[in-house]
């Protein structure tokens, strides 16, 4: 009887533990499944918050320069002209992680200016960078590594430059001049998509007046191109790390 007894106790003991690992693995298979569940909805809102992203990029491509002709040498001058006057606007702001730049353009350097505001406007230079920097001398922006810069030039016209409008004006602290492709450049023609701050001293100037169109000015943030200037460089004077750019007409 006693054996009988012992007996019952033992397999009740071997069926209740049976049951409790059964319940854990349900638990565990149903947990498993929820979490599956859960990172494969996590994955599928990734998914599509990237391909909504990406949309919106091209969307943005598709959009510069949509609705004007591609500008060329041949057209440049009468397309520059006429933007101009319907564009008239003189005060751009050139946002970046260190902080904001607002320059002032020059009515008399009117090629310059349309074509500043036109690339401001068409979104040229967002995601562009400030790709050279000199200490005491200059900060130069409006190119970057990205295929979506060559992009936008090919869209735009990447195979015109700006005639020179020099005016007798000097560089100074503070001027934002038009770069060039390059240095042997008779008719010192400015390269359309990239320009320059100076900040160095006047005596720094000398290759420089005479040469290149200064058709701006900055009016508030040279603390903030200073910043800039005295990042770490490498030795082709880029910036460790991008300076991106976002600019918009004020």
């Amino acid at each position: 009887m006693k054996y009988l007894h012992y007996t019952l106790i033992a397999a009740f003991l071997i069926f209740s533990s049976c049951e409790d690992k059964k319940n854990a693995s349900d638990v565990k298979a149903k947990t498993t499944s929820e979490s599956k569940t859960a990172s494969e909805e996590k994955s599928t809102i990734e998914k599509d918050t990237l391909t909504v992203d990406s949309s919106k990029a091209e969307e943005k491509e598709e959009v510069i320069g949509a609705g004007y002709p591609k500008i060329t040498e041949k057209n440049l001058v009468e397309f520059l002209t006429k933007y101009g006057k319907e564009n008239p606007e003189t005060k751009v702001e050139i946002s970046t992680r260190l902080g904001d730049i607002i320059i002032d353009l020059y009515e008399d350097t009117p090629l310059h200016r349309a074509n500043f505001i036109y690339l401001v406007k068409q979104g040229y230079f967002n995601e562009t960078f400030f790709h050279r920097i000199v200490p005491n001398f200059i900060i130069q922006g409006g190119n970057s590594d990205l295929p979506s810069t060559n992009k936008k030039r090919f869209k735009l016209g990447d195979d015109y430059l700006i005639p020179a409008e020099i005016n007798g004006r000097n560089h100074f602290y503070g001027s934002v001049s038009g770069a060039k492709e390059y240095r042997e450049n008779p008719d010192k023609k400015s390269a359309p998509f990239e320009f320059f701050i100076f900040l160095g001293p006047e005596t720094s100037t000398g290759h420089l007046n005479g040469s290149y169109t200064v058709f701006g000015r900055v009016t508030k943030g040279m603390d903030i191109v200073e910043k800039i200037a005295n990042l770490p460089a490498d030795e082709g004077e880029w910036p460790l790390q991008n300076v991106y750019i976002e600019a918009k007409v004020l």
